[in-house]
């Protein structure tokens, strides 16, 4: 490796704050691309950001010539004041100029000749074909920032590498979307608008009340938990007019639901996600609070499980993990452990509603796994299920 080019900028200050992860793919690539341009370092990378259309300087942490005609440019994910899985993510692109489209699999007349982008580790991908998992807005951002730099005749050929993105994946629903061996690389804008924060809060609960306000309104709601649980639901025949996004803020969600005179609620959503319910945690991003493991190994307990089955399943990697594990050694315990966890979910958030002064509503609770499968309805969870769904 040459350190000619070499730079690091271990804390560089300015607007960092808040970018999605293609615009540090983008910043990475553009630093790796200056160091085959053999332009000088720049701490801060001027990336044309796009929706809305802006210059904004983004961190660069490192750049560098490798062996074999490679260079390299170092990002490291700062998604600003929200709660997010990719903060401190590092992104490595790898670039070298590519002389001709032999062995590339891409066809030269196509717009994406110019610029030729391989999954490495941790980048995601998708199952069927292994084409990297990468948005619209990411190849855009690459595009206007990469393609009127590139000489006349050259093409470009770029490896990400997110050394860190196998493991943070299994935090993910990536696998619900096909999307394996790693963190996809979306995002359909630059800003993050994190599910965790309270401006994202405040927005839900406007919606919220503008459906309650709503002279159709007839006391039914089913809050969705994320972007999977809102694609899924109406796959299963929930209407569309039941359904209500909700993100990590579950509880003030819950409680103003119930206040505004919603009868009946159904919850649905990932098991992996809603089984902190059943533990008491209303607030469900990741770094305010876990305890998945210990919820999941108390109510297997309750089940009889025990020793080092049960070990096993305190020490599994998800939950969805556990769960596999335990019905193939056990299928009959394994599924009435989901069964109990749905139903815990839904004693506990009554518990959670009657503490808060509004309880009275119904609630129920419906599981799926990463495969899109419902896994586990509570008692309340299956009738609301058939009654929301209407007749077939």
């Amino acid at each position: 490796m040459s350190n000619d080019h070499a730079r690091a900028n271990p804390a560089v200050p300015g607007p960092s704050r808040g970018f999605t992860l293609p615009v540090w793919l983008a910043a990475a690539a553009r630093s790796a691309l200056a160091v085959l341009l053999q332009e000088p370092f720049a701490a801060a990378c001027p990336l044309q950001l796009l929706r809305p259309a802006r210059i904004a300087p983004v961190p660069v942490r490192a750049a560098a010539w490798l062996d074999e005609g490679w260079a390299l440019g170092e990002t490291c994910c700062d998604p600003g004041d929200g709660l997010d899985l990719t903060r401190g993510l590092v992104v490595w692109v790898l670039a070298r100029w590519l002389e001709s489209a032999d062995g590339t699999g891409v066809d030269p007349s196509s717009p994406q000749a110019s610029i030729v982008l391989e999954a490495g580790e941790g980048v995601g991908v998708l199952a069927d074909g292994g084409a990297a998992c990468l948005s619209g807005y990411a190849w855009d951002l690459l595009e206007a920032n990469l393609l009127p730099l590139l000489p006349a005749g050259r093409r470009l050929q770029l490896r990400v590498v997110l050394p860190a993105g196998r493991l943070l994946a299994e935090r993910t629903s990536n696998a619900a979307f096909g999307v394996v061996e790693g963190l996809a690389l979306i995002g359909a804008q630059a800003e993050v608008q994190a599910s965790a924060a309270p401006d994202q809060l405040q927005r839900t609960l406007a919606a919220l009340a503008e459906r309650l306000a709503d002279s159709d309104f007839g006391g039914d709601l089913v809050l969705v938990i994320g972007e999977n649980g809102l694609d899924l639901a109406p796959r299963l025949g929930l209407p569309a007019a039941l359904l209500l996004k909700c993100g990590n803020w579950l509880g003030p969600v819950l409680v103003a639901a119930a206040a505004g005179g919603v009868r009946r609620l159904l919850l649905f959503g990932y098991q992996g996600k809603l089984i902190k319910l059943a533990g008491g945690i209303f607030h469900t991003h990741h770094h305010l609070a876990d305890g998945r493991a210990e919820v999941l190994t108390a109510l297997a307990a309750l089940e009889g499980l025990s020793g080092e089955a049960l070990a096993e399943l305190h020490g599994a990697a998800t939950v969805e993990a556990g769960l596999a594990t335990l019905a193939l050694a056990d299928p009959a315990r394994a599924e009435r452990l989901r069964q109990r966890i749905a139903a815990t979910v839904e004693a506990r958030t009554g518990a959670y509603l009657q503490r808060h002064g509004v309880g009275g509503p119904a609630v129920g609770a419906v599981l799926f796994d990463r495969s899109r499968q419902i896994r586990a309805q509570g008692p309340v969870g299956a009738t609301l299920l058939e009654a929301f769904r209407g007749p077939t």
